[in-house]
């Protein structure tokens, strides 16, 4: 069985604090776990009720967990009885040969799982996030990876300094830049798409080379996309071409 003081140190790891001053992350769910080491990252600790504990890739170390002990490190109102614990991925330098995803102050844990789950869809290695974007190691954040967290980089630095330092074209989403049928991506450069609430920053905007946006044709009444689904239409565009 799991020892008091290691059930603690995860209980601890819903908090970013302590995710970050242990390099560590949970994740729930057989699947996304399975996932994450067929991707070859680093188990800390494998968990599972006696009667999930079989259900593990071959090999596995995983210690049992009671239930009631289940429950209180979950952050799911009905733990699925598999709970995986693992070390930070390391991530490469950022490479400018390819497409750059970065996002400004994106909050939602939704939203941020979804664009990783794209950047690992549509082949984008790197995902640059203000400092102020959603922990992408928010339990939230990460079960909405589906185990893309895995196979992207992410890295959270300075975005105004990040971009005023580069030398390749920054695209940034708009709703009333230029059509982005009309554009040609065959050069690589970064696409920075904004809060779900107020878009690119005014300081942020300033430092972008050209405003795209992605035509309306339906109800003039919508307000405008949900950042995630733009994210996913403006990539495929991208890699379209």
């Amino acid at each position: 069985m799991v020892a008091k003081s290691q059930l603690k140190l995860i209980k601890k790891l819903h908090q970013k604090k302590y995710r970050n001053e242990n390099k560590l992350f949970f994740v729930e769910g057989i699947k996304v776990i399975t996932d994450l080491l067929a991707s070859g990252l680093k188990p800390f600790q494998l968990l599972a009720t006696e009667e999930k504990i079989e259900s593990f890739p071959q090999g596995s170390q995983v210690d049992k967990v009671a239930a009631n002990d289940l429950k209180t490190i979950s952050a799911l109102k009905n733990p699925n009885g598999y709970f995986g614990v693992f070390h930070h991925p390391k991530n490469l330098g950022i490479d400018f040969e390819d497409w750059i995803l970065a996002l400004d102050a994106v909050q939602d844990p939704g939203n941020l799982g979804t664009i990783i789950r794209l950047c690992d869809w549509f082949g984008i290695a790197h995902l640059v996030c203000s400092n102020d974007t959603v922990d992408c190691f928010n339990p939230k954040v990460v079960q909405a990876t589906m185990g893309s967290i895995a196979r992207v980089n992410i890295h959270y630095l300075d975005l105004s300094n990040f971009l005023d330092d580069i030398d390749v074209p920054v695209l940034g989403a708009f709703m009333n830049g230029n059509s982005v049928y009309n554009e040609s991506f065959r050069k690589p450069g970064v696409l920075l798409m904004g809060n779900e609430a107020n878009g690119i920053s005014t300081t942020l905007e300033a430092l972008i080379s050209k405003k795209i946006s992605i035509p309306q044709f339906g109800n003039q009444t919508t307000e405008s996309l949900n950042v995630a689904m733009a994210t996913g239409i403006l990539l495929n565009e991208i890699r379209r071409i």
